[in-house]
């Protein structure tokens, strides 16, 4: 059995497209042992109808409501697969993206981790779009992946310390790397669509955030300095130079991202 796994929180607009897609994907597939789970990080369930009533073939979970990792690690805990396949609340599987899922399963039968390739509706307009792009692997964005079930559990999933919901991703890969080869598997294919980021709304938590990982993972030393230094001085001419290509459209995101850059050298 496989288990697809999909963590949301009050986002039952975009979580309707999003398994309308999975739908397809399903019925494309041979005939497959599997089930799906939400695991619903709402105050209100708003979910827990839209699942009862449209999509029956999916079994809807109260989340933890601690963070897009707990919820993963929630849904993942009920899991009865031997494979868990993630993808996030806002995407569009592709109609083969399950069998390319199965077919990568069935031929590398040596394979713990697979991961697909996640691109976005259209081309990028802003400098304050971002979407968890993977066009060529090494990523493993959590909207995307598909990981044995013992070797999940070896990793104890998800960290869920993190106080933002960003680098629980990176810290994950960086795990899975020491333990596992990853699998790229560009057939299993994803569409994100772009968010805009609200300028420094959320500043401090990646601040934490990236502090909580370098510190975990002892980066922290003047070799760590220097190269965030680098990072902070050539992202102020690369990314004013994305910036300019979109005619200053979104110009905080740029400021914000140096602020962060500069910060980050003195943590």
């Amino acid at each position: 059995m496989i288990s697809v796994i999909i963590p949301t929180c009050n986002r039952n607009d975009l979580l309707n497209q999003s398994l309308d897609c999975l739908y397809v994907a399903i019925n494309a597939t041979m005939a497959i042992d599997y089930e799906v789970i939400i695991t619903d990080d709402g105050k209100q369930n708003t979910a827990k109808s839209l699942i009862e009533e449209k999509y029956p073939w999916a079994t809807w979970i109260a989340g933890p409501q601690k963070g897009p990792a707990a919820n993963r690690n929630n849904g993942a805990g009920i899991a009865n697969g031997q494979w868990f396949i993630f993808m996030d609340d806002d995407c569009l599987p592709q109609e083969g993206w399950l069998q390319a899922y199965l077919t990568a399963i069935q031929t590398q039968p040596d394979a713990k981790v697979l991961e697909g390739k996640t691109t976005a509706e259209r081309e990028r307009e802003r400098f304050d779009e971002e979407a968890p792009i993977n066009l060529e692997g090494g990523k493993l964005w959590s909207c995307n992946f598909a990981i044995k079930k013992d070797v999940f559990n070896q990793l104890n999933g998800f960290d869920e310390t993190f106080p933002f919901a960003a680098m629980e991703d990176i810290d994950f890969h960086t795990r899975v790397n020491l333990l596992s080869p990853i699998l790229f598997v560009p057939q299993a294919l994803i569409i994100h669509p772009w968010r805009r980021i609200v300028p420094f709304k959320s500043f401090q938590k990646h601040l934490k955030s990236q502090k909580y990982f370098a510190k975990k993972h002892k980066l922290i030393n003047l070799k760590f300095r220097f190269t965030r230094l680098k990072i902070f001085l050539g992202g102020i001419f690369i990314n004013f130079k994305e910036l300019s290509r979109f005619s200053m459209k979104g110009w905080l995101v740029y400021m914000e991202t140096c602020a962060l850059n500069f910060c980050l050298i003195f943590i």
